[in-house]
């Protein structure tokens, strides 16, 4: 019988993060395959893999070419047969409100952690990743950048004011409740625009900025540990609206160093970071993107049909939001962004990790906002809103990420650090310490979810490898185990397909995830391969599922989702629907087996119900069987109990990033 149970050691941590797809000992491996020309004029890819300049598509994201235009010259180009892993969102004690709560790690401290060296946390206790990242960035906030040293350290500039005078004797105070509430202050102040004067100069930032840019340049590896130039824009609009964009930059010190980041006290309208990128790309010959963070906290702004001062969508709007946000944050620690059983009432997996009572400081939802909140129905939107504006805005690939606000990534359950250092595992009672505190509410730290991470499928583990496949959608989202996931759509597969190497073929019929199909008919269904791996060092898999959306005749929206494969002897009724896999988490030890559900799963899919006249998007979610929560680790390891709706069993997940069909 094979058992997981807890790992974690409150003098010594070995943090398992399991390695790419497989074997952590695998080696890195490419293949070559050539593509068929001829009778492929009806499958797109956005970019050509190993390109040196990816910026041959338009200004949208779409390249302007069948496939078969863009690869009859192309050979043997090697395609990507490795996933790599890593962290798109990690902030050190850089960031203002992660010191404001006691986090003192640097960017360095991060990327040793990443690497798999040991460290100390925030709260004094050694931390070691098992299985190191392959890639890694931090995302410290560009508001406040290089203030929180000063404050703790009392910058006479910034002790004449009553408010950081207070803030400082806080943070030197010993007391984590008081620090932790003076971060809460911080971040109410910075959504409602009442920051002190001096925490927004900008003459803080230079350097901090600098030594950032220094770190990431000091560890890339090419070949074996990537790093990234990159930081949050954290715009909390209107008191509290969370629209923040993690900005990733393909290029080195010599372009990034000698600039200064954009901060939300020069603008909150994520248009205008649009335009901040393209003036670096025309003045650097660089490139950048974005990745918009969860929207769940956003109270309807993150997918809203207007532009940020209200006014109307433009044809240019959403051809800037296309071309430099390829990613969603789907999940992470604050919650989850795929969807909501309010929105999707016929989903029995949308009711997980829910974040829904009101954005960063707690301000209440106004009614009808959630829809505008979420990838799927945003997903859906974006078809319907192309018909009006020429491009879809919300073209959106799979993201997942921790937040974590400790410089420590952990989105293992059994080995949970938290967001922030009072969240810590040092502190025994962390599932009812407050996490966030806004006027009238809070949400506690057992409402924590520890994910998430990112798998891309690049050609090779170097900066601009995995850079374009970002770019190019070619990555799935997970709430943490690194499982790997494959999805090809095309016209020409058959189940067949499924008995070979499921990659070529999948790339020499079709496109893969973040590709998209034009052109089929009545007898040309769309198809689909997909497969699935287990975390080799986590639990079986539960199904495969593939979420399909699609605008009918009369612009209106729908979604489905469709059962592919799944473990064991399960048979599907005519609704559609399995019987559940079973639950084998013991609730008194924390421990599971993995004598249910299967290590991978492979499956084709026809859409027998596809109308060749309608858009669609589809996308796959891979489940788990049931593991234990972190907060069951927690409730066994300090032997304590927890309030009854404290959840201790989940069913982790991935997403692959879409696959869209255009008449």
């Amino acid at each position: 019988m094979y058992k997981h149970g807890l790992t974690l050691s409150l003098l010594a941590t070995a943090i398992a993060l399991s390695a790419c797809g497989g074997d952590g000992e695998r080696e890195r491996q490419k293949e070559s395959a050539t593509d068929a020309a001829g009778g492929k004029g009806e499958v797109l890819i956005e970019e050509e893999y190993g390109s040196a300049d990816p910026r041959a598509s338009d200004t949208a994201g779409t390249a302007p070419a069948s496939r078969s235009a863009q690869t009859a010259g192309r050979g043997s180009r090697s395609y990507p047969t490795q996933a790599f892993f890593g962290d798109s969102h990690v902030h050190t004690g850089w960031s203002a409100d992660a010191g404001m709560d006691g986090a003192i790690l640097t960017p360095e401290d991060a990327y040793r952690f990443a690497l798999g060296e040991e460290v100390k946390s925030n709260s004094g206790m050694s931390a070691k990743l098992a299985r190191p990242y392959d890639w890694f960035m931090i995302t410290d906030h560009s508001d406040g950048m290089g203030v929180i040293n000063e404050l703790i350290d009392g910058n006479p500039e910034m002790m004449a004011d009553a408010t950081l005078k207070k803030w400082n004797e806080a943070l030197n105070s010993g007391d984590e409740k008081k620090a932790a509430a003076a971060k809460s202050e911080l971040i109410v102040m910075q959504s409602e625009g009442r920051l002190p004067k001096a925490v927004m100069d900008p003459k803080w930032m230079k350097s901090a900025w600098e030594k950032t840019v220094d770190a990431a340049e000091k560890y890339y590896k090419p070949g074996e540990f990537t790093t990234f130039i990159a930081y949050e824009w954290t715009v909390n609009a209107d008191g509290g609206d969370n629209l923040h964009r993690n900005v990733i930059f393909r290029d080195d010190a010599s372009k990034t160093r000698s600039l200064l980041p954009l901060t939300t006290f020069e603008t909150q309208d994520p248009e205008k970071l649009w335009s901040w990128m393209k003036a670096y790309e025309d003045k650097t010959g660089g490139r950048v993107l974005a990745i918009p963070h969860n929207g769940n906290m956003s109270n309807g702004r993150m997918f809203e049909e207007k532009r940020f001062d209200g006014s109307p969508m433009t044809k240019e709007w959403a051809e800037m939001r296309a071309r430099y946000e390829p990613l969603y944050e789907v999940t992470q620690i604050k919650g989850q962004s795929e969807s909501h059983p309010s929105l999707s009432p016929e989903d029995e997996f949308a009711d997980w990790d829910l974040w829904d009572r009101g954005n960063l400081i707690l301000k209440p939802k106004p009614p009808g906002s959630l829809q505008y909140e979420y990838w799927r129905p945003a997903l859906n939107a974006g078809m319907r809103l192309e018909d009006e504006l020429g491009t879809n805005p919300f073209q959106y690939g799979a993201n997942g990420a921790t937040d974590a606000h400790t410089g420590l990534s952990t989105p293992d359950d059994d080995n949970f650090f938290g967001k922030f250092k009072t969240l810590e595992p040092s502190n025994k009672t962390r599932w009812d310490f407050p996490l966030l505190t806004g006027p009238t509410d809070s949400y506690m730290g057992w409402e924590m979810a520890a994910s998430g991470s990112m798998g891309v499928w690049a050609t090779e583990n170097t900066r601009e490898a995995i850079w374009d496949a970002m770019m190019r959608k070619e990555t799935f989202a997970t709430t943490g185990p690194r499982m790997t996931l494959r999805f090809f759509g095309g016209f020409d597969f058959s189940e067949e397909d499924t008995n070979g190497d499921l990659a070529k073929v999948g790339y020499v019929k079709g496109v893969p995830m973040g590709g998209k199909l034009k052109g089929g008919s009545e007898n040309k269904r769309i198809k689909f391969l997909v497969a699935a791996m287990k975390d080799p060092e986590g639990a079986n898999l539960d199904r495969i599922q593939i979420i399909k959306g699609w605008v009918d005749g009369k612009g209106k929206t729908h979604e489905k989702v469709f059962n592919v494969k799944w473990s064991g002897n399960r048979n599907m009724d005519a609704q559609g629907q399995i019987q559940h896999v079973g639950d084998t988490v013991d609730l008194k030890t924390a421990e599971y087996t993995n004598d249910i559900g299967d290590s991978q799963l492979i499956g084709y899919f026809e859409d027998k119900e596809f109308n060749p006249q309608h858009k669609a998007v589809y996308y796959v979610r891979v489940l788990q069987i049931p593991t234990p929560r972190w907060t069951l680790y927690d409730k066994v390891r300090n032997e304590i109990e927890m309030d009854k709706k404290v959840p201790m069993v989940q069913q982790e997940r991935a997403f692959s990033s879409p696959i869209w069909y255009t008449p």
